[in-house]
């Protein structure tokens, strides 16, 4: 999941020690829940959710692998299992103007503002997913 992590051209991290294994682990594990996608025994994309802080902490695809719906399944799947656990809204954050922000617009995301740093603050109620799935 981490070389993938650290392919993304959009919404880099500026230092890659800043999420070590052990944090991805403890979301995984404690926090929350996460998914991944596999092409020939290969990791090629991955999602995790907060279920604590309710939020979605990670969503990416390994750019060789962008727009083939792998993006859409790990979203659509990571949601479902969020709102069989709670009907709480999840958050999300993203940089603008990026991909990452268009995407999560065709997914019913509302747009509620912005964060301290930058990115695009997010939010998705159970109403509204549960309507953009019909």
């Amino acid at each position: 999941m981490q070389v993938v992590r650290h392919l993304v051209k959009e919404n880099t991290l500026s230092n890659p020690d800043l999420v070590p294994d052990k944090d991805v682990a403890y979301y995984i594990s404690e926090k929350g829940k996460g998914w991944v996608c596999e092409v020939d025994g290969q990791v090629v994309g991955f999602s995790i959710i907060d279920l604590l802080e309710r939020s979605v902490w990670a969503l990416f695809v390994d750019p060789d692998f962008a727009e083939k719906g792998i993006g859409k399944e790990l979203h659509r799947l990571m949601i479902d299992w969020y709102f069989q656990q709670t009907k709480d809204k999840v958050v999300l954050g993203t940089a603008p103007n990026t991909r990452a922000e268009r995407f999560y617009k065709l997914q019913g995301w509302t747009p509620v503002g912005s964060y301290s740093n930058g990115e695009t603050k997010f939010e998705l109620n159970f109403r509204d997913w549960s309507q953009s799935i019909k």
